[in-house]
């Protein structure tokens, strides 16, 4: 006939063919009329690739939700039995971990029901976590979290025989394993952030410490905040302070730690704009100390406080350390690390008044208690350049009196004239003392 396509007629024969062929499924599957009003059962199958779906492990999943409580309660027990310091716990941390154990059966059983593969799998296994006090994370060890995470797992291994349905007893311990494997990131995760948010707290109180410090706050704040780091004041303890070598204060701190761990002492460091200043604690030899820290610092003078007995008089350390550090450049040929009372001619030219007290009472005082006339003597040998015999003809003696008296000044004040270092500080110690004797 005119107008009539043949191939069009078979095309719409074989879609209508299979149409019923699917809706007849539908009937035979599907109690009820079938028709228009199945097409969208009809699409939904075709969706599903078929088959309508249902919750992987449907009858082994109610047989866990009815067991949830008794899994945990298992599990808190056999941690009772198999691990000495859970025992050892308080009743309300104990119960807190009674929290987890349920939770985490709470989060297995989610975790099945999507199969394993869900987007959320991180959201429901950190549910686990969830559901502890923050404190728990700080009195828990994460060695102690992966050992109760270990003894929940093997109780649900053994039984995984009484929860699995018939033929799901492979899948489901297939499961655990991997549910387990989730837990323990989330675990790690737990006390990852916590140590980033301990790290991040902890800079904050070593440099609120370091700054009462340079301020000379009183010993009680210094002592708080100390105690809120955990610092045991072993003594002795001094001050270093150096150049930053810049960049993350955090990293810059962390390379101070490892040394310091090395070094077994123990440390409070914090940045304080190009400088960096840290608080040593149990360093017997604080310069020998001084010097396995110096890599941390940046280029330029490091300089160690004179030791003190404990945390409280560490003001007095700090105080020289920074007047040693303005002071250094004045000495180009300091050694790395340098002890502040080194630099107390440099100090005391700086301004800074300990200095000039130090110089003018331990070595001009001392030496005029001393009598015997080292004054006079130091006079005549600083006069003649050094040189024994003008001195002693100046003085009118034989030229091994001048020796036993440079040696009595060394012996009084600690610095020997023969040396040009100590010469310089005896020098400055007889123009400040004159200067201002009485002081």
């Amino acid at each position: 006939m005119p107008g009539h396509r043949p191939e069009l007629g078979a095309r719409r024969t074989a879609i209508t063919d299979k149409v019923l062929k699917r809706c007849g499924n539908v009937v035979r599957d599907t109690p009820g009329p079938s028709g228009p009003c199945h097409a969208g059962r009809v699409a939904e199958r075709d969706r599903t690739g078929g088959t309508a779906k249902r919750p992987p492990l449907a009858a082994t999943l109610r047989r866990v939700e009815r067991s949830a409580g008794a899994l945990a309660s298992a599990s808190v027990a056999r941690m009772d039995e198999t691990l000495p310091w859970f025992r050892a716990l308080p009743a309300d941390q104990r119960s807190s971990i009674m929290l987890v154990a349920q939770a985490g059966v709470r989060s297995l059983v989610e975790w099945l029901r999507s199969g394993g593969t869900a987007a959320g799998t991180q959201e429901i296994s950190d549910e686990v976590f969830a559901a502890a006090p923050r404190a728990l994370a700080r009195s828990i060890t994460l060695t102690q979290t992966v050992q109760l995470i270990k003894v929940t797992i093997d109780v649900a291994e053994a039984q995984v025989a009484h929860l699995a349905a018939a033929g799901e007893e492979d899948a489901l311990a297939e499961a655990i394993l991997k549910f387990s494997r989730e837990i323990a990131f989330s675990a790690a995760r737990v006390y990852a952030r916590h140590a980033e948010s301990r790290g991040a707290w902890d800079a904050r109180l070593q440099a609120l410490l370091v700054d009462a410090l340079l301020r000379g706050d009183s010993s009680d704040v210094l002592a708080s905040r100390a105690a809120a780091l955990g610092w045991a004041d072993a003594p002795p303890v001094a001050v270093v302070v150096g150049r930053s070598p810049g960049g993350d204060h955090t990293a810059v701190l962390h390379t101070v730690y490892r040394a310091a761990r090395r070094a077994r002492v123990e440390v409070i460091g914090g940045v304080h704009g190009d400088r960096l200043v840290v608080v040593m604690g149990g360093a017997a030899d604080p310069m020998a100390i001084a010097g396995q820290l110096a890599a941390a610092f940046g280029e330029g003078p490091v300089v160690v406080g004179p030791a003190v007995p404990s945390l409280d008089h560490a003001t007095e350390s700090a105080r020289a350390a920074l007047a040693g550090f303005r002071a250094a450049p004045a000495w180009p040929g300091a050694p790395t690390p340098v002890s502040a009372d080194a630099l107390l001619p440099e100090r005391a030219l700086a301004g800074d008044s300990e200095a000039r007290r130090a110089l003018r009472h331990d070595a001009y005082g001392a030496l005029a208690r001393a009598g015997g006339g080292l004054l006079e003597t130091l006079d005549a040998f600083f006069a003649a350049g050094g040189v024994l015999e003008s001195a002693a003809r100046e003085l009118f003696v034989h030229p091994n009196t001048v020796r036993y008296r440079l040696k009595r000044v060394a012996e009084v004040t600690g610095l020997s004239p023969l040396d040009g270092r100590d010469a310089f500080a005896l020098r400055m110690a007889l123009t400040i003392g004159r200067l201002d004797p009485a002081s």
